[in-house]
């Protein structure tokens, strides 16, 4: 049913994949061992003619599907006029773009620096803090992701092994717990597990880094790479008046969880919360690399001009991209439809997990969901998250996982998902549930 093509002999993915192993470094860690063709809306193409829905979507990037039409011609456009400046001269889609973004941020988030990744842009934000603050300290949280270069990776604690053999790591960091009440160790419950948290912190600000030391504190508003976890409503707003009473700079990084993939805009506000910085990448230019760093007119116009830079942050080809996307968000009714279908999703999974003793918890927003697999006395399963995956991939789905223990599913499909598309996906997730979880 999803062979679209005749494959040559020498054209087939393990002939690709020896290939590979040759000449490109294996430190890139692949989620499945598929070697894609081409991809189009929800659904990509291997080169052995096989067809996949994509319940991954680059890791929340391609929010839009593969190939959005829109996308895709402004991008090409831009190509025939101006692909690359640099800091030689100013151009209009980075202009562009930053209006857009100011008019859909948060509060008066209103100015923009671009970069290219999700660690750029928290590097930038990691430096906008220290410069405007005078101040060297940051805290992060434990199952954090932040990204891979030092002062991200100083921040990340998702999975010790990111970490492993790169020490020593930027100074002044500090971690606190992040409010997960299924796995509290105070006790479930929100209540318990915001008093966990802060009281945490409060110990920390007491005995091992004063608050007037700390340039910012930097979460994800909703957990990403570290389990999907969402946090108890109170958190943010909480955590926001903890940093305004210390004069301390709250840094929200939205790469994953922005730019609609919880129904909202962005994550922060589900709770009304507007962060003083705001990090984005992934979706923002529906696959072409580009990232930013957002903050108010007053925070930002006090870094100094050459005091960050970038030779290719803001390529005008990936802004014009960037401007047709958030285009298609307001013309196509992207959120309504994120949280739309996520609640939809959410439904099925928690009526499976009545019957399927090894979920152990369905958490999510809009179509960020994470399913939680255990095993009989609580503890993470993972090897029932592989074989889970292992399933909807030979029936036709990219599923991947997440979470400090990596039992935890990670559902990603994209954000303008069609019904028919989301219960292909349900079909195959039941089953492949019914076949080894039952």
């Amino acid at each position: 049913m999803r062979l679209v093509k005749e494959t040559p002999a020498d054209d087939n993915q393990e002939t690709w994949l020896a290939r590979e192993r040759a000449h490109l470094s294996q430190v890139l860690y692949r989620y499945t061992p598929l070697v894609i063709e081409h991809a189009q809306g929800s659904y990509l193409y291997s080169v052995d003619g096989r067809r996949y829905l994509d319940f991954a979507s680059g890791i929340a990037v391609t929010n839009l599907g593969h190939g959005h039409p829109d996308v895709l011609r402004a991008a090409h456009d831009q190509l025939d006029k101006l692909v690359h400046t640099s800091v030689v001269a100013h151009h209009e889609p980075a202009i562009e773009l930053a209006e857009r973004i100011a008019a859909v941020a948060p509060g008066k988030l209103d100015k923009v620096f671009f970069a290219n990744s999700g660690a750029e842009a928290v590097e930038g934000a990691i430096k906008l803090a220290r410069y405007t603050t005078g101040r060297s300290a940051l805290i992060a949280f434990q199952g954090a992701f932040h990204g891979r270069t030092y002062g991200a990776l100083s921040l990340t604690a998702s999975k010790s092994y990111y970490r492993e053999r790169y020490e020593p790591f930027l100074p002044g960091v500090y971690h606190a717990p992040y409010p997960y009440p299924y796995r509290n160790p105070s006790g479930p419950g929100e209540e318990a597990t915001l008093t966990y948290v802060f009281d945490f912190i409060e110990e920390m600000l007491d005995t091992r880094v004063p608050p007037r030391n700390i340039a910012a504190f930097i979460v994800e508003p909703v957990l990403g790479e570290g389990g999907y976890v969402v946090p108890p409503a109170g958190f943010m707003p909480r955590l926001r008046k903890l940093c305004d009473q210390h004069g301390i700079l709250l840094i929200a990084d939205e790469v994953q969880s922005g730019y609609g993939r919880t129904g909202k805009m962005f994550a922060c506000e589900h709770t009304a919360v507007v962060p003083d910085i705001m990090t984005l990448a992934k979706s923002i230019a529906s696959g072409l690399p580009l990232s930013a760093v957002v903050a108010s007119s007053k925070l930002m116009d006090q870094w100094e001009p050459a005091a960050h830079g970038s030779t290719f942050g803001g390529n005008p080809v990936s802004c014009a991209a960037g401007v047709a996307t958030l285009e298609v968000f307001e013309r196509e009714g992207i959120l309504a439809n994120a949280a739309e279908k996520g609640s939809e999703l959410l439904r099925r999974l928690r009526q499976l997990q009545q019957t399927t003793a090894a979920i152990g918890e369905v958490r999510g927003l809009g179509l960020m969901v994470g399913v939680e697999l255990v095993n009989p006395d609580g503890s993470p399963n993972k090897e029932l998250q592989k074989k889970i995956r292992q399933v909807c991939l030979d029936s036709g789905m990219v599923v991947l996982s997440c979470g400090p223990h990596d039992n935890v599913l990670r559902l990603v499909p994209p954000l303008n998902i069609s019904q028919a598309e989301l219960d292909e996906g349900w079909e195959i997730l039941d089953g492949a549930f019914q076949e080894v979880a039952a």
